[in-house]
C-alpha cells in the first residue's frame, strides 16, 4: 500500500487555496463592488451579496402609500436585489470557484427569463 504524505497534501491544498484567493481578489478588484439593485414605484434598494442593505432611496411619491405598504415594498425589493447580487457574485467568481461552493454560499445564477434578471451582464 502506498504511503500518503499528509504534509504534502496539505501544502498542495493551501497552495491551491492561495492561488484561487489571489485570482478572486484580482477579479473583484477589476470589477469594483458587487451589488444588487432593484427599484419600483419610487423606491430604490441596493444590497451587498448576502443581502446586507447598503442603500435605500424613497422618492416623495412613494410616501403616499403609507408605512405598511412602504415596508412591504422595501422588503420585496431587497429580496430581488439580493438575488441579483448573488447572480453577479456567481458570475464574477464562477471561473475561479466551483459551482457547488458558490451555491453553498448562496450565490446562484438567475435564468435570463426570470423576472429578477436584469439587463446588466456581470463578467459575461
Amino acid at each position: 500500500m502506498a504511503e500518503f504524505d499528509v504534509d504534502l497534501a496539505a501544502a498542495r491544498v493551501a497552495e491551491q487555496a492561495a492561488r484561487a484567493g489571489a485570482e478572486v481578489s484580482a477579479r473583484l478588484a477589476r470589477s469594483g463592488p458587487v451589488v444588487g439593485k432593484a427599484e419600483s414605484d419610487g423606491i430604490e434598494v441596493q444590497v451587498a451579496p448576502g443581502g446586507l442593505l447598503t442603500g435605500v432611496t424613497i422618492h416623495r411619491s412613494a410616501l403616499r402609500h403609507g408605512s405598511a405598504v412602504l415596508a412591504d415594498r422595501i422588503f420585496e425589493l431587497a429580496q430581488r436585489a439580493t438575488r441579483r447580487a448573488g447572480d453577479r457574485m456567481y458570475h464574477a467568481l464562477a471561473p475561479v470557484v466551483d459551482r457547488e461552493q458558490l451555491e453553498t454560499l448562496g450565490y446562484e445564477p438567475i435564468p435570463d427569463d426570470d423576472p429578477d434578471a436584469d439587463t446588466y451582464t456581470y463578467g459575461r
